[in-house]
């Protein structure tokens, strides 16, 4: 509460109430990391969604990388740049597309997202915390659902 205002009430108003909340508990979850991210390592947003990308799927386009996280395409391209410069990506033509090229994550890069990833881990449980086992199942569930749906 702040002057005597119960600020809570935003989410329980009447339209778009969930993509409020939705909105709301994805920025308390990764803002705080990729703050920290920033300040620690000086990635950008996108740098780190590259390595953590990578570091799941062996090799994607710049393009791809865009689509799987919902990020601009000129910030993940500005992000490529910078990582192939800092050799934590490398990259390779794509045989089935001339006009696109291949990235990987580099040993290098993989390193730096092993380092990073107990920040999300950490955000994660905190954000958690309160839901039982079968919560936790539940929303996963839902989650899935909502994904591919997206």
């Amino acid at each position: 509460m702040r002057d005597g205002r119960n600020l809570s009430v935003i989410f329980e108003r009447p339209t778009i109430r969930d993509t409020f909340r939705i909105s709301y508990l994805a920025n308390r979850l990764v803002l705080p990391a990729y703050d920290d991210i920033k300040r620690a390592y000086g990635l950008s947003r996108g740098e780190y969604l590259l390595l953590f990308c990578l570091s799941y799927i062996e090799e994607l386009t710049a393009q791809d990388v865009a689509e799987m996280t919902g990020r601009p395409r000129n910030s993940i391209s500005r992000a490529v740049h910078r990582m192939l410069d800092e050799g934590y990506l490398k990259r390779s033509p794509d045989p089935a597309d001339g006009r696109q090229a291949l990235l990987r994550i580099t040993a290098k890069g993989e390193r730096l997202h092993k380092r990073i990833l107990p920040l999300f881990e950490e955000q994660e449980a905190k954000m958690l915390d309160n839901l039982t086992s079968e919560e936790r199942k539940l929303l996963d569930s839902l989650l899935k659902k909502l994904v591919l749906r997206a």
